[in-house]
């Protein structure tokens, strides 16, 4: 989707009221201005992180100032020197089990040395640049580590909610839990039970009020609620309890056995990392979904994120604070509020010291199984049903589930290592699954190879290519990506004993250890050759060019509308049945290849769109040229796109007598109903719609294609109008007056649509975006118009800078 995202350019003239970071540099006096956004953004961000990290301080054993400390280090080092502003640090509940552990082990002042450690180690990753790398980890292993948290998590924080004390180990905790059911603290399941409650029913308030309520973040209602109902009350209830700042214990030499200290210092590294970095993808796909927020703060850079987390946890364990993370809780709220800058992660850093320092004797009220409530809570929400789901459609629920048994029995470095050992092991089984099959139809003898063909299955595929008989006629039928030496040569030997011997061999689907985008060659039989088309459909991304009709087509065929084929031939029937046999047959065995290998995959996909209905961000308007494919080019799924072809990109005028209703309709529905944000209008190279336009004669008979191109002359009068500027490409001029119009028609269907009332009314209200896109066929080079009309340029799109 990021290829139809708006882009501007410092010489545009609308870029000084839509994007103010690339206007000229401001005055001096307003350099550090603070946008009024970041401040409310960093309040809200603020109301989340202070409980939450009381509780993460609590859940982990480790004094309560130090969840305090660590927000206030994540907000201030790592908000300022990170690489993604938007993302807000602090104490992280995946990093609770292991800090607890730590704690346990080494005791308090070590685990601290090692948080300054594994502030040095992501350091050097961040040097190395590296963090890219991180992200190759199985998605079933990040969330199965993160369930297995959740689970250990909400296991200890149960004891504390039912007024006992949690044990070292989550296994401990289940045998000890029928005991505190027996023996449990009434005041503490009380207020554990009105805390879960109001996180539960704060975001569901119904009408103007909910909606004005719901400002407030849920976790502060929750603990608030609770702690005024105590004190009100008189429960009899442990509460936090911060001792003096002076008294505060800081980070000591680490002391342990030193294999030991490795370990933890490496677990402690690849947690921070981990979720650091998917923290900061994640922050950057929900700045995408807000206009103009990427082009204001720029797409998050990792390498430099890894830094600032490593200067963090740096900062954070000399100061005797937890480790720090990315946290996703309160990232979201700082870009659902509105923030735009790295300003506001800051500005709640200082207002975590401030209540630090300042707020001490309020915090003392609030009872530490309110905390715990909030936090099991936390714990609950990391087994998400969505991620379970999206394992499942990907057949890793194996992966997932044993990452996450082994961090709630053995421990996070332990379970994340058997995770990546099975799913080694489940792609290694999946590379040597292969089936092959042998049988006969009407003479002809099929075998058919589905998977990778490996060496592990050159034994089975010899006994199947030994059951065709000799001087037979055979296919064999290559339907995977990869094929090793080994099986190339046992098929290239068998092949050509069996052609010696007169039988014929056909080759469907790759050659053998070619190029996934180079299509199987014909092979010759006994006297003959093979016919047909040998490509896997849509696979090679080539269009069948090893159709032998294809080798007599022109090498630079536009395929303009109304250009005669050619002059007729005595065999031209009959070879027009064998393309219409081969057309027919391609189609069949496209849509068969679908139903076995594709739909399976979006099944699950397209079942929910079929239930919630279609829910387009974009009109994507563009020609109906072959060679455009939509998907393709913007990286788009099922429901992304609402697209409207037709033969060159036009949108005619309203109008009774201009108009076409057919294009108005998509336009109003689109806008009306679906409540698109955008409309993108696209042409291409080397269109025949284009062409036509310019060679067409005005007198020629009112066919319908040239009824409908009438709607493409303004287009054409724009281009000869010397009084109007020309449409160009960035870095070099239009090749020819085909592009030079194509540009320019683009350019014009623009205008066309503020003609629409529903479009004119949507601009007005701010709800909608009009975009110009320009597709190079030849170079596969998307272009996006960046001017206005007095500088109507069209931009590369560089693929360093789409979002992830």
């Amino acid at each position: 989707m990021s290829a139809c995202a708006p882009t501007r350019t410092t010489n545009s003239p609308r870029t000084e009221s839509v994007h103010q970071p690339h206007s000229p540099p401001p005055a001096p006096h307003r350099r550090f201005r603070i946008a009024g956004v970041d401040v409310s953004a960093s309040i809200a961000v603020f109301l989340i992180a202070l409980p939450l990290s009381l509780g993460i301080a609590l859940a982990t054993g480790a004094p309560l100032q130090a969840g305090l400390v660590a927000a206030a280090v994540g907000g201030l080092v790592a908000g300022r020197i990170g690489g993604c502003p938007l993302q807000v640090s602090g104490p992280a509940a995946g990093l609770t089990v292991v800090t607890a552990d730590l704690i346990h082990r080494y005791g308090w002042r070590t685990t601290c040395a090692i948080t300054v450690l594994a502030g040095l180690a992501q350091l050097g990753l961040g040097c190395l640049r590296v963090a890219r790398t991180a992200l190759a980890v199985s998605p079933a292993i990040v969330h199965g580590m993160l369930a297995g948290i959740g689970v250990t998590i909400a296991v200890a924080q149960l004891h504390i909610v039912l007024g006992g004390t949690p044990q070292s180990s989550v296994l401990d905790n289940l045998r000890a839990l029928p005991a505190q059911l027996v023996n449990l603290h009434p005041a503490a399941v009380i207020v554990s039970v009105l805390t879960l409650t109001l996180l539960l029913l704060w975001p569901r308030i119904p009408g103007r009020a909910g909606r004005m309520l719901r400002k407030i973040p849920a976790a502060l209602v929750a603990v608030a609620g609770s702690t005024a109902a105590a004190s009100l009350a008189g429960l009899s209830l442990a509460k936090v309890d911060l001792p003096s700042w002076s008294s505060h214990a800081l980070a000591g030499l680490p002391e342990g056995p030193v294999l030991g200290l490795i370990a933890a210092v490496l677990t402690t590294t690849l947690v921070c990392s981990v979720q650091s970095l998917l923290g900061a993808v994640a922050v950057d796909k929900l700045a995408a979904a807000r206009p103009g927020l990427t082009a204001r703060v720029g797409r998050a850079d990792l390498d430099r994120e890894l830094l600032g987390q490593g200067a963090a946890n740096i900062v954070s364990g000399a100061l005797g604070g937890l480790p720090v993370a990315g946290v996703a809780v309160r990232s979201s709220a700082n870009v659902n509020a509105g923030a735009v800058g790295r300003n506001s992660t800051m500005l709640h850093g200082v207002l975590v010291v401030v209540a630090a320092l300042l707020m001490v004797p309020v915090l003392e009220f609030i009872p530490l199984a309110s905390l715990a409530a909030l936090v099991m809570a936390v714990g609950i929400q990391m087994v998400s049903l969505h991620h379970i789901r999206t394992v499942t459609r990907h057949r890793e629920v194996l992966v997932y589930t044993v990452t996450t048994l082994g961090v709630v029995a053995l421990g996070v470095l332990e379970g994340v290592t058997l995770g990546i050992a099975v799913a080694v092991a489940v792609a290694m089984q999946r590379l040597a699954r292969t089936r092959i099959t042998h049988e006969e139809k009407e003479g002809v003898h099929h075998v058919c190879v589905r998977g990778q063909l490996t060496f592990l299955a050159v034994p089975r595929l010899s006994r199947a290519l030994h059951l065709v008989p000799q001087g037979t006629p055979a296919v064999v039928e290559l339907d995977g990506s990869f094929m090793d030496h080994a099986a190339y040569e046992s098929l290239q030997d068998w092949q050509n004993t069996h052609t010696t011997q007169g039988g014929s061999v056909e080759l469907t689907g790759r050659r053998p250890g070619a190029r996934s985008s180079e299509p199987v060659p014909l092979a010759e039989g006994h006297g003959e050759s093979s016919v047909g088309c040998l490509c896997r459909p849509w696979t090679p991304w080539r269009n069948h060019q090893c159709e032998p009709s294809r080798s007599a087509a022109p090498a630079d065929h536009t395929g303009a509308p109304g250009e005669p084929s050619g002059p007729s031939s005595p065999g031209g029937q009959s070879g027009r049945s064998a393309r219409d046999s081969r057309s027919g047959h391609q189609l069949a065995r496209g849509i068969s290849a679908f139903q076995r290998n594709t739909a399976p995959l979006v099944r699950g996909e397209l079942a929910r769109l079929a239930r919630e209905g279609q829910r387009p961000s974009q009109l994507f308007l563009t020609c109906a040229d072959s060679r455009l494919v939509t998907s393709m080019i913007t990286s788009s799924g099922p429901g992304d796109l609402f697209v409207v072809r037709n033969v060159g990109n036009l949108v005619p005028l309203p109008g009774e007598e201009s108009g076409d209703d057919s294009v108005a309709a998509a336009i109003e529905y689109a806008v009306d109903v679906l409540k698109v944000r955008s409309i993108t209008v696209c042409g291409h190279s080397g269109c025949g719609a284009m062409q036509t336009l310019l060679t067409t004669e005005p007198d020629g008979p009112p066919t319908p294609l040239r009824r409908w191109l009438r709607h493409g002359l303004p287009s054409l009068e724009r281009m000869t109008d010397d009084g109007r500027p020309y449409a160009r490409l960035a870095g070099r001029a239009p090749a020819d007056a085909v592009e030079q119009l194509c540009l320019t028609n683009v350019v014009q269907q623009l205008e066309h649509l503020h003609a629409h009332e529903s479009v004119s009314r949507a601009l007005r209200e701010g709800a909608l975006e009009l975009h110009g896109m320009y597709f190079h066929v030849g170079e596969a080079q998307a272009y996006l118009l960046t001017g206005t009309d007095g500088d109507e340029v069209f931009d590369h799109v560089e693929a360093a800078g789409l979002s992830a």
